[in-house]
């Protein structure tokens, strides 16, 4: 299969007619990948069992691994719930679109491998403006994991997705950098608070100006209500070692492993970017915002044969840090305590 790679640019027309084709491609069954605030989706029409299958097969994801529902509006959103509790419509207020995906009792519109026969169903709102316009001109609900290969780190630009899927799917719509760099929060709705089955772009305490967080559940060996609870996600092609501490503690853990004959790359905040010598580097910024966003840039930069061992630092789980530092745990192969 050749992908048709579709470039969002300033010129009006062309833009709607790359939204018009990536619509009508979605509506015929094939899968398309295009950019959302969090990072590049796989997307499948959610009501047909058929084209979802594809989406399994491309990536070569587990089918008990469920996916998220994105629609463009609120009333889709409810046309695929049995209900939705009162703090969720203040939860939507606030902020949806956005990088929030809420776990609800499905009413069986959406097949039943988007939801891996759970009786419940993840769906979202996007806020991106090339997302947003697929999903109103389809006018369908899309099932969108992340567009890469299962395991590996999730795509932030078109480049990304053509290096993981080019061949397997339909097409790709270019709409540049994501921006969060992320995925999406998701929550479990209960009746009086709320769970939260994977940090993301909203953060634990935003969510608690309106309702009560019960639980932070980041793993499910069983059935999986969420996507990143069970299998192993974000890794890089080579080794990746977390290392508590500041950089001289880095710097040892680094001249160890060069001394051993390792090529060694650093992963780290600008501060400790600046001081640390390895044989590649990659500054992550200057803030939590600016490492999530480049996250996985980072973890897809360093191939096997240009290094031997990525070493990243230990971010703060403050804020969007605890996702920061979620995906990071699920790439890591060893941890190191100073």
């Amino acid at each position: 299969m050749e992908t048709k790679q579709m470039i969002i640019k300033n010129n009006e027309i062309d833009n709607k007619n790359v939204i018009r084709e990536a619509a009508a491609l979605l509506s015929e069954g094939e899968l398309v990948a295009f950019p959302t605030e969090t990072v590049y989706g796989l997307g499948a029409d959610a009501t047909n069992e058929e084209a979802v299958a594809k989406i399994f097969a491309a990536k070569g994801r587990p089918q008990d691994n469920p996916l998220i529902a994105h629609v463009a509006t609120v009333e889709q959103l409810r046309g695929l719930v049995d209900n939705l509790p009162d703090y969720v419509e203040e939860l939507i207020k606030a902020y949806s679109p956005g990088p929030l995906t809420y776990v609800l009792p499905t009413n069986g519109t959406c097949a039943t491998n988007v939801t891996a026969g759970l009786s419940t169903i993840a769906v979202r709102i996007p806020d991106h403006p090339v997302a947003l316009s697929i999903l109103q001109a389809c006018n369908l609900p899309i099932a969108a994991p992340s567009a890469n290969i299962s395991g590996k780190p999730s795509p932030t630009a078109a480049s990304h997705v053509y290096e993981d899927l080019q061949s397997k799917i339909a097409g790709i719509v270019d709409g540049g950098p994501t921006g969060v760099g992320l995925e999406s929060t998701v929550i479990s709705c209960r009746e009086n608070d709320v769970v939260i089955l994977r940090p993301g772009g909203i953060t634990k305490e935003q969510i608690e100006e309106i309702i009560p967080v019960a639980d932070i559940v980041m793993e499910n060996n069983e059935k999986p209500a969420s996507p990143g609870m069970k299998y192993k996600h974000y890794s890089p092609e080579v080794p990746l070692w977390l290392v508590e501490g500041n950089a001289e503690a880095i710097q040892q853990v680094v001249d160890k492993e060069q001394h051993k004959g390792k090529k060694v790359a650093v992963l780290a905040s600008k501060e400790i970017y600046q001081q640390v010598k390895a044989d590649e580097r990659f500054n992550l910024g200057g803030n939590l915002s600016e490492v999530a966003s480049r996250l996985y840039d980072a973890l897809r930069t360093f191939k096997e044969a240009e290094v031997d061992l990525i070493i990243a630092e230990v971010f703060p789980e403050t804020g969007i840090g605890e996702a920061v530092m979620n995906r990071l745990r699920k790439a890591m192969t060893r941890y190191i305590e100073q």
